[in-house]
Formats: C-alpha cells, structure tokens, sequence
C-alpha cells in the first residue's frame, strides 16, 4: 500500500499516511487533529545494488547505454 506524504498548515507538521491509490485524493487529519492538511509531492526511491564496482557506468566506459540527451552523448 503506498505511503502519501502530507504537511498540516495549521501546527506545520509532517506525516505520512498508508492509504489505497483510490483514496490518495481524501482529505487527511494530522496527528494532533487538524484538518487543514495538503498533499506533499514525494519522490520516488528505488532501491537495487550494482556487482562489481561503480554503481552507474561512467560517461566514456563505452558500454553502449545510456538514456536521456546528455547520457546518450547528444550534448556538446
């Protein structure tokens, strides 16, 4: 179940709240009961590990990947 990140306008608190995708939109009560809350914006985090080495292949390892305009070499 996703975890939606929201911040209280009136005490200025923080929280999360585990809650189906269906009721992302519903309104949020924080922890001291407030009612005035939004939505925060989260980012994404996605975990893995790399073998052997580096994380991510450097720019002239030559190994043939790489996505986006500046990883792809189509940058000047």
């Amino acid at each position: 179940m996703p975890r939606y990140e929201y911040r209280c306008r009136s005490c200025g608190n923080t929280f999360e709240l585990r809650r189906p995708m269906s009721q992302s939109a519903a309104p949020a009560v924080c922890p001291a009961g407030h009612e005035d809350t939004v939505k925060l914006l989260s980012t994404v985090a996605v975990g893995g590990s790399a073998k052997g080495g580096d994380a991510a292949p450097s720019a002239g390892s030559g190994g043939g990947g790489g996505g986006g305009c500046c990883g792809g070499g189509c940058c000047g």
